[in-house]
């Protein structure tokens, strides 16, 4: 952890509530975020038991499953899911706009500039915490694959229209959520983690309204004292007053609520089939219609929490100003969701169970360069993050107090500063730093340290070509800069071979017959 976060958790426990570890809000929140509240069985991983879905925080839709164990409750719960879901991100496919894009020329293998469609904003999912995000890629891996009647007549369990395709997207979410700085799929509590500090431990923090009673507790209350009843205090029937919809629930609910209510909603099912007369099965289902509606409103005073307080975090994180990155890294998320609607426009196959060795070794790739790139745009956007950055000696600020001008023996200008700091960077002779300027690198190289401490640095670029430097290329005594030893646009590796040119150590090329094969388009695949 680093120094700067232990010191905001010591002073968040003097001072009884969380403390700021970001004076910007370093994630993108959409205007017309999606919230998904997931719930499931703790005994199935993969059985939904319900959710709360949607764009607006007074009417959630609620979906349910009164019977886990059984298949067409749900595939009909996956359905209504994808009702609530597709429309919404459908609705970000049609707005584009244009976008240039470097491909390579198969003639003369070059890279040149091409103009094509960027979509003007994307959709977010929202969801509690970071157990849920792992639940939509839970779903959407074993939905992406499901055959539909349409598809395949003779499938034995053929799958609702649209659910193919709610797992094909579910799963791009879950892949995309696992690259830094990505904001496609997000969860309230890792929002909240990166912008304040509390005085309890990390796994506590993943508790939603543990976390929320730290940042805002109640009037006249500590936050600690806010986050002990939050995360353990029950009503007169033994049930948590902040069910955190975990996705998995309390066992306390399921063994004394939940599991009464599905015996009946199971005996009312069985009295129902076993009905002889018209009479008999009319009073059956009315009973079978009051244990569901039991059923919905044990599984509301569940879920209707957790989705409250994910609306109370997004409206706290819209109060800090957003920092001047985060567009960048939102582009970003624009143009994967562009390339994932691409695909399956063109009628491509889901994504496959497991990646080759070369997509997968891109894809580590692209998330360590973005783990980089993240770090270090959050350092140039905000103070605070600079200065956890300062005690660790990746970075220094400091006073210009002279200014020498010399050339190399061409004649280029290559200026000397003599830097006043009071930071003590980690830094050797030749050693490169940077500084911003008009938001791109500016390189310099450390000379010595003098007698008093002060740094001595050479710039070495962005000064332009004439013998002279630009204007403003070259700090004025007595401005002060940051500089950071870490640089601010992380480096592209090495480029990897094709699939079909894996070498032999790493599995060789992949077998035409390990593919999986492709599903039949149908128009319910087409946004």
């Amino acid at each position: 952890m680093p120094l700067i976060s232990t010191l905001a958790r010591m002073e968040a426990v003097e001072a009884g509530r969380a403390r700021p570890l970001a004076t910007v809000r370093h994630r993108h929140l959409s205007a017309r975020p999606l919230v998904l509240v997931p719930l499931t069985t703790a005994g199935e991983a993969g059985a939904p038991l319900g959710a709360l879905v949607g764009t607006d925080p007074a009417e959630p839709r609620l979906l349910v499953v009164p019977q886990p164990r059984d298949r067409d409750l749900r595939f009909a719960f996956l359905a209504e899911l994808a009702d609530a879901v597709l429309p919404y991100v459908d609705s970000f496919t049609e707005v584009v706009e244009a976008a240039e894009r470097s491909e390579t020329d198969p003639e003369t293998g070059k890279k040149v500039k091409v103009e094509v469609e960027l979509c003007a904003d994307a959709p977010q999912l929202v969801v509690p915490g970071r157990a849920a995000v792992e639940y939509v890629r839970l779903l959407g891996r074993s939905t992406r694959f499901r055959r539909t009647a349409e598809q395949d007549p003779e499938t034995p369990f053929p799958a609702p229209p649209r659910v193919p395709l709610l797992g094909r997207w579910l799963t791009h979410f879950g892949e995309r959520a696992r690259v830094p700085g990505s904001s496609l799929l997000v969860a309230a509590t890792d929002l909240l983690n990166r912008h304040w500090a509390t005085g309890q431990s990390s796994l506590e923090d993943q508790h939603l309204g543990s976390l929320l009673a730290w940042i805002d507790p109640p009037e006249g209350e500590s936050g600690a004292e806010a986050a002990l009843r939050a995360e353990l205090g029950r009503d007169a029937q033994g049930q948590l007053l902040c069910p955190p919809a975990g996705p998995a629930t309390d066992p306390a609910f399921d063994n004394r609520l939940l599991a009464p209510a599905i015996e009946r909603y199971d005996r009312a099912r069985q009295a129902l089939g076993a009905a002889e007369d018209g009479e008999a099965a009319e009073a059956g289902l009315a009973e079978l219609q009051r244990a569901e509606r039991e059923i919905r409103r044990l599984l509301v005073t569940q879920l209707k929490p957790a989705w409250d307080a994910t609306w109370r975090a997004l409206g706290l994180l819209r109060e800090l100003p957003v920092g001047d990155r985060v567009a960048d890294r939102w582009t970003r998320d624009r143009w994967s969701f562009t390339g994932q609607r691409d695909r399956i426009a063109a009628g491509e196959p889901p994504q496959p169970r497991r990646d080759d060795a070369v997509t997968a070794a891109q894809k580590l790739a692209a998330r360590e360069q973005a783990q980089a790139q993240l770090e270090a745009q959050e350092a140039l956007d905000d103070p605070l993050v600079l200065a956890g950055r300062r005690l660790a000696g990746e970075a220094f600020a400091g006073e210009v107090v002279e200014v020498t001008m010399t050339r190399t023996e061409k004649g280029r200008p290559r200026p000397l500063l003599t830097v006043r700091t009071e930071d003590l960077p980690h830094l050797a002779e030749d050693v490169k730093v940077y500084r911003s300027l008009d938001g791109r690198p500016q390189t310099a190289e450390f000379v010595r340290r003098e007698p008093d401490g002060a740094l001595v640095l050479r710039v070495t670029d962005r000064m332009g070509r004439a013998k002279e430097p630009a204007e403003g290329s070259v700090p004025e005594k007595g401005e002060r800069i940051a500089w950071t030893l870490f640089e601010h646009e992380a480096r592209v590796g090495a480029k990897l071979p094709d699939p079909e040119e894996t070498p032999w150590t790493h599995g060789g090329p992949p077998r035409a017959d390990a593919v999986e094969p492709p599903d039949a388009v149908t128009p319910e695949d087409l946004l």
